[in-house]
């Protein structure tokens, strides 16, 4: 019966270390995920007040990566870019 509340415990703890060496990886790549699709919304609002101007930026996922990592900043980085190059 000892050895049997040694083992419980000793899976627990096991049970428990994996799971938070695979959850911060996780949070990390859903906070991505998350930030990319407001990427993707900011693109589509980017487009929706450039279009009385004639100005247009791809909406695609490495776009929406970079505004989604980068936030504002990014989406300012890609309006100038986009002027830049024409």
């Amino acid at each position: 019966m000892n050895l049997n509340i040694v083992t419980y415990l000793a899976c627990i703890c096991f049970i428990f270390i994996i799971g938070r060496i695979f959850i911060v990886p996780l949070k990390k790549i859903l906070k991505l995920i998350i930030n990319s699709i407001f990427g993707g919304l900011v693109i589509y609002v980017i487009n929706l007040i450039g279009a009385n101007f004639g100005f247009h930026i791809g909406l695609n996922i490495v776009n929406s990566i970079i505004i989604g990592l980068l936030g504002l900043p990014g989406a300012v980085c890609l309006i100038i870019v986009k002027l830049l190059i024409g």
